[in-house]
């Protein structure tokens, strides 16, 4: 039987350290066999469509925070040998789509690609493509490709279930829950579950983004697991404190541990 862990969004720098921490000892001591990066993994503000034309635009953040995500990513595998997966979310990707737009001459060469930014190679980490088959029956998305927004955790999720004919995880909503639907006939049935992820920035008092209007917003922190067995996948969603503890399977994990992000 497979273990899968699901990285929510952690969107470096605005990530909650204390729960990164947590979750890295978790992986230390649960093992999964794969982990999936959802996306999101880098916020990247600076090279972004809100900031064009602001002071903003004009700072220069992209390579400091990038040696931030190889930090976080270093110490993902100081306690992680197998699998790491990546989908490339809609903040991975600013910088080099800022390029490709405003100069177009330089972006040929990769160098602001996230793979490259982040030392994919070099940490052996594998970058999939938008819609990830990670089991039999089940995919893998950051889910800001063409799909209707619900304020029901799970529900965005769900309804891309619905329309993509999978089951489907997805992160980029922040919320943290499962839906599911059944459609069919006279006993005949097919049921699509759609999960979402949660995230892991920081919204603790005085930390929230300024973009985040009075402080807060119908996120819920946490992140995803499951267990795969052939076509059968049991997920889990595990929501995190601030302080960045949770249970899971009666244990209780904390960010007392020795990382270091």
């Amino acid at each position: 039987m497979r273990k899968v862990l699901f990285y929510s969004d952690v969107q470096i720098p605005y990530h909650n350290p204390l729960q990164v921490r947590a979750l890295h000892h978790f992986i230390k001591e649960w093992q999964p066999d794969e982990i999936i990066i959802i996306g999101d993994f880098m916020d990247y503000p600076e090279p972004s469509s809100w900031s064009k034309g602001t002071r903003l635009e004009f700072q220069t953040n992209v390579l400091a925070d990038s040696e931030t995500g190889k930090r976080v990513l270093a110490d993902i595998r100081r306690v992680h040998e197998r699998d790491i997966s990546f989908i490339e979310g809609n903040h991975d990707l600013r910088p080099r789509a800022y390029l490709s737009r405003y100069a177009p001459a330089l972006s040929e060469s990769k160098a602001f690609h996230v793979g490259t930014l982040l030392d994919f190679d070099g940490f052996g980490i594998v970058e999939q493509p938008a819609f990830y088959s990670f089991a039999p029956g089940w995919v893998a998305t950051h889910g800001h490709l063409g799909f209707t927004l619900s304020d029901i955790a799970g529900r965005t999720a769900g309804l891309a279930a619905l329309k993509t004919n999978s089951n489907l995880v997805m992160g980029h909503t922040h919320r943290l829950g499962i839906s599911g639907e059944t459609r069919g006939y006279d006993g005949r049935g097919t049921t699509y579950t759609g999960f979402e992820v949660g995230h892991m920035m920081d919204v603790r008092p005085g930390k929230t983004p300024a973009y985040l209007k009075n402080g807060m917003a119908n996120w819920q922190s946490g992140f995803g697991a499951a267990y795969v067995d052939g076509k059968h996948v049991q997920l889990i969603p595990v929501p995190m404190k601030n302080d960045g503890s949770f249970i899971f399977e009666g244990s209780w994990y904390t960010s007392r541990k020795e990382t270091y992000v």
